[in-house]
């Protein structure tokens, strides 16, 4: 793995593995996340891209065509491609916790909820 892509790994672990059900694993031969037993971000590091669950991808990628983007892999499937190397990193964070939140559980989001408050 690249350095950038090293240091970026990092940055997922820190920032997902504290939420609520959040666990990590291989899913293909790249790093993902899952909550619930479901898929929500993975690294696709060869590319240096991210592949993130969301349901607003059309405005993301109205938003920032270079960095949000889709392939015909991706096109019946709720998911888009970030390229890291453009993403501003409040994009990036509110697309991750979104993410999460549309694969959580009730509980589970009821738990991120609790936590983010005592913070």
């Amino acid at each position: 793995m690249a350095t950038d892509m090293h240091i970026f790994l990092q940055y997922l672990k820190s920032t997902l593995l504290p939420l609520p059900g959040v666990t990590h694993k291989m899913c293909f031969e790249d790093p993902a996340f899952y909550v619930n037993n479901k898929i929500f971000c993975n690294i696709k590091e060869k590319d240096e891209l991210l592949a993130i669950h969301t349901v607003e991808r059309e405005k993301w990628i109205a938003l920032d065509p270079h960095t949000f983007f889709i392939t015909p892999h991706y096109q019946n499937y709720k998911y888009m491609l970030v390229r890291l190397e453009t993403v501003l990193p409040d994009d990036l964070k509110q697309l991750l916790i979104t993410a999460y939140l549309a694969r959580a559980t009730k509980k589970l989001i009821k738990e991120y909820e609790e936590l983010k408050a005592n913070k």
